[in-house]
């Protein structure tokens, strides 16, 4: 057998066309793109004017009935239809918690007066945090016409 010219240049062709795709390029597009996201997304988080007691949102859908504590103009807390003291809070706060081990933790509504300090809310969150009761969503008027939330730049 003869050693002699391989096949694609004795027929007078140079190279047969590749066909890989160089990923490359697509690696370093992607990778730029990845941090790009990653620097961001921590921007959109912080930083959100809130409003609570104005909202427009639709209501949540509940498959139980929440427990609702109420916080009154005059810094009164009710849970349900009952007024507890601070202490009373904590103690019940504690029973509810109890009674759901081992299940998922009950839906808890926070309803509070428009004339409340934010720190006086942030006492009872805190205390349903430390009982273990972390499903707490803020009760606002919910009306249609309620203004939007404005950045002040008016």
């Amino acid at each position: 057998m003869a050693m002699g010219t391989p096949p694609s240049a004795r027929n007078g062709r140079r190279h047969a066309p590749m066909a890989d795709i160089n990923v490359t390029p697509l690696v370093d597009v992607m990778l730029v793109l990845l941090i790009i996201f990653m620097v961001t997304a921590p921007l959109l988080i912080t930083g959100v004017p809130v409003n609570l007691p104005e909202s427009r949102a639709k209501g949540l859908d509940a498959d139980k009935k929440p427990t609702v504590i109420s916080i009154a103009a005059d810094g009164g807390i009710f849970l349900d239809e009952t007024q507890l003291s601070d202490d009373e809070l904590v103690t019940r706060l504690g029973t509810i918690a109890a009674a759901s081990a081992g299940m998922e933790p009950p839906q808890i509504f926070l309803r509070a007066d428009t004339s409340l300090d934010y720190g006086r809310v942030m006492r009872v969150m805190g205390e349903l945090n430390r009982a273990g009761l972390n499903r707490v969503a803020l009760v606002s008027s919910g009306t249609e016409d309620a203004a939007p939330v404005s950045d002040g730049s008016q």
